[in-house]
């Protein structure tokens, strides 16, 4: 089968084959995660004896992204505190990337934390997951993010609601935009762009494949990748009325700048394989 075959056959739900190649590459890359797991996991809850706000999630999640084939470029200059980064989403990648750039806590799909590693790992990175089925917890989810933005600083959410191939853009569910109905103090929206660039729609967790059928491709797969992430200007959520003004004003300048890094227009919604992932909706 060719790489497309595959691509669209892991979207349908179906397990993607591995050659003795590639079970070798993620008994590898397992080890390399096993590594750091036992180097930066002990010196996280050593120097939590001590202080608050512990550099080693961070570092281990950036290395965690090399072990696991990325290799992260940043455009742009991020926020270090009081920010809300908004960004497309195209694998659980994303937040190894991005956690390694910049210590940011996310807002990620329930399913991700029943991952195994993986979620422990969100955890430790204090993620805040929400379940698109749950309606009714909107409210405690918004508390919860609101909490971290206190405590961390900065917290990033996919407002997509689903993750993509990466050469398409979702209209944004704005529900989790609520923590800045109204803004606290100071805090500055920062739209985000990841970029897989043309492994885009192999990285891509899309359809019906699950997440460990996802993890066994990408980590089955030779050679590393570029992740560019571009971080776009911010602006004051102060200056936009509520929520879903804010929600448009993110997307509008994301899908300007991605239009711009791909050379083409977007392809449309319609070419994302039956999203299934988690944001409750609107």
């Amino acid at each position: 089968m060719t790489e497309a075959e595959l691509r669209a056959a892991a979207a349908r739900g179906e397990a993607t084959p591995v050659s003795l190649a590639g079970w070798l590459r993620i008994a590898a890359r397992a080890a390399g995660l096993i590594g750091l797991l036992l180097v930066f996991v002990p010196l996280h809850y050593l120097f939590r004896l001590f202080a608050y706000g512990s550099p080693f999630p961070m570092l281990f999640l950036r290395y965690a992204a090399r072990v696991c084939g990325a290799r992260v470029e940043v455009r742009g200059t991020h926020l270090k505190r009081d920010v809300f980064f908004v960004a497309n989403h195209v694998s659980w990648l994303d937040i190894l990337a991005m956690a390694g750039a910049s210590g940011t806590a996310f807002v990620a799909k329930a399913e991700l934390g029943e991952v195994p590693v993986i979620g422990w790992l969100c955890r430790l990175n204090r993620t805040v997951f929400v379940k698109r089925e749950n309606r009714l917890g909107v409210a405690e989810q918004i508390n919860a993010l609101k909490d971290a933005l206190v405590d961390n600083w900065s917290v990033t959410v996919f407002p997509e609601g689903t993750t993509t191939d990466g050469q398409s853009l979702l209209p944004f569910k704005t529900s989790m935009l609520s923590v800045l109905e109204p803004p606290p103090p100071g805090v500055l929206v920062q739209p985000v762009i990841v970029d897989y660039g043309p492994v885009a729609e192999w990285i891509g967790w899309i359809g019906e494949e699950g997440g460990l059928n996802n993890a066994k491709r990408v980590l089955s797969r030779k050679g590393s990748f570029t992740v560019r992430l571009h971080y776009l200007e911010p602006f004051s959520p102060e200056d936009f009325k509520g929520r879903k003004a804010i929600g448009q004003e993110s997307r509008r300048r994301i899908e300007e700048a991605l239009i711009e890094i791909l050379g083409r227009p977007l392809r449309p919604f319609a070419h994302v394989v039956a999203p299934v992932r988690y944001e409750p909706t609107v």
